[in-house]
């Protein structure tokens, strides 16, 4: 899938919730637990996402020219909020990730329930994944 059909089927499971607050923000922390675990030995500071409030743990492989990330957190919502990327950017080109706009969050209304401080740590979540993206598209030496 690519990364605007699985922000589509994002889009649509948020609609369901028909903009219900608390079953939203249910939906993020639930989405946070199916995330698969990270290794402790990963949960080390060059790990955590710089900007977040949270604490963030985010590391990237590269397999087959695709992405893989693995992260975890230590508060519920930053968790759900941290596995809807991984949703979206696991298994894309580095150079895919690097060129997606994500539009998901306008159209479910983040904004309305993650605060400003959430907002800033999001980005700085996008932001982590997109360089770890550059990282892998200089080494695979397609620039």
């Amino acid at each position: 899938m690519t990364i605007t059909q699985i922000q589509d089927d994002i889009i649509n499971e948020f609609s369901l919730l028909d903009g219900d607050m608390e079953m939203t923000v249910f939906y993020i922390m639930e989405l946070g637990q199916k995330l698969s675990p990270m290794l402790e030995k990963d949960k080390v500071e060059e790990n955590v996402v710089k900007g977040c409030q949270s604490k963030v743990w985010l590391t990237a492989t590269l397999e087959n020219d695709k992405v893989n990330f693995t992260a975890d957190s230590n508060t519920a919502i930053t968790k759900g909020l941290v596995s809807l990327l991984i949703r979206i950017y696991n298994g894309q080109s580095p150079e895919d990730i690097l060129n997606s706009d994500l539009h998901f969050m306008k159209q479910i209304g983040m904004e309305r329930f993650i605060g400003t401080q959430r907002s800033n740590g999001f980005a700085a979540m996008i932001k982590q994944m997109k360089l770890y993206a550059l990282a892998f598209k200089t080494k695979m030496g397609v620039v």
